[in-house]
């Protein structure tokens, strides 16, 4: 993908880089509030399709063989990394030879050494990264300490929260975020994750298309299997089973293995088995607008929305973080005036 011209950035608010992009869900988030993207990656070519239909750039490959000084000055790096395990073994012999170590040391060999990698050689003032909420957890807690370490030594400061995009759409979707500011522009900055409440809550009817093909109700082959092993899990006390989504509730979390079955989130029909919810009550359901093309098959359509973002919870934390930014300048400016 082509950098774009940095002197867009005189008509934005802020400039960004979009990277592990998959079909856009940040992009689209901090673009509506006011940012411009200068900069996106994603190696799935399937999501790259989606994402060149949406945003007409084709993003940029494998992130590990991109030159991180070659990449365009921005404001905030954004990034829904994934996860993976850190190996401590070098770190630990490190440690007992009384070597410092960095994040080169502790993450290199995982896609988040990409991210560091680039964060050291752009120095943004912000970023923001989006995880699974069990990133606390993952190996055993090594992970998230290794990078929260890593960023630290980066000089960043970093707030992290688990948010609940259940406020902006129905369904109920815990993801961490990480947002740093870079100490050596900003001495503390305040940051809240705090959100406004919504107006109205969200539920499932206000998602749900009318005159859905057949093809997405269940068979009658598929739809015993699944009250079959619901049953047997909750024989042996396991809460393991389908979810029938309430027309005013809120629905469980859409996975990247909905393709599969659609078990998780079915709806209810009137003198039919339940049918899974069609690739656009997906988008519906992580906020992405009816103007998002969706141009591939159900089965990469289903992976790249159970892979994506609450837009409208993205939205919010960008103009949080663009604010900071802003309140900061401001405040740097009354006191040179000052002077």
């Amino acid at each position: 993908m082509r950098h774009r011209n940095i002197a867009r950035r005189g008509v934005s608010r802020f400039a960004f880089i979009d990277l592990f992009a998959g079909i856009g869900g940040m992009r689209m988030a901090f673009e509506h509030a006011g940012g411009t993207c200068l900069y996106s990656s994603e190696w799935n070519k399937y999501s790259q399709q989606t994402y060149r239909a949406n945003f007409g750039e084709t993003p940029d490959g494998d992130i590990t063989k991109a030159d991180e000084n070659a990449l365009p000055d921005h404001d905030i790096l954004v990034a829904g990394f994934p996860c993976q395990p850190f190996s401590i073994a070098g770190v630990s012999k490190k440690n007992s030879l009384g070597k410092a170590t960095g994040f080169q040391d502790k993450t290199q060999g995982t896609l988040f050494f990409d991210v560091c990698r680039i964060l050291k050689a752009k120095r943004p003032k912000a970023f923001l990264l989006e995880n699974v909420k069990n990133l606390k957890s993952h190996d055993h807690g090594n992970t998230y300490r290794i990078i929260m370490e890593s960023l630290h030594e980066l000089g960043y400061d970093v707030h992290a929260e688990v948010l609940d995009g259940q406020a902006y759409v129905p369904q109920h979707r815990e993801r961490i975020l990480l947002v740093g500011f870079d100490r050596s522009r900003y001495e503390s900055l305040p940051f809240s994750f705090a959100l406004p409440p919504c107006r109205e809550k969200p539920v499932m009817r206000t998602i749900l298309e009318r005159n859905v093909p057949d093809k997405y109700t269940l068979s009658d082959k598929l739809w015993t299997y699944l009250q079959n092993y619901a049953a047997k899990h909750k024989a042996a006390g396991h809460g393991f089973g389908y979810g029938i989504a309430p027309f005013d509730g809120i629905s469980r979390t859409l996975s990247a293995r909905y393709y599969k079955d659609g078990s998780e989130i079915l709806i209810a029909q009137e003198g039919k088995n339940p049918r899974r919810l069609t690739p656009r009550e997906c988008a519906r359901l992580q906020g992405f607008p009816d103007t998002f093309k969706i141009v591939v098959s159900d089965t990469q359509a289903y992976r790249q929305f159970g892979n994506s973002v609450v837009v409208p919870l993205m939205e919010r934390i960008a103009e949080r973080i663009i604010g900071t930014l802003e309140t900061a300048a401001d405040a740097a400016s009354e006191r040179r005036c000052a002077i």
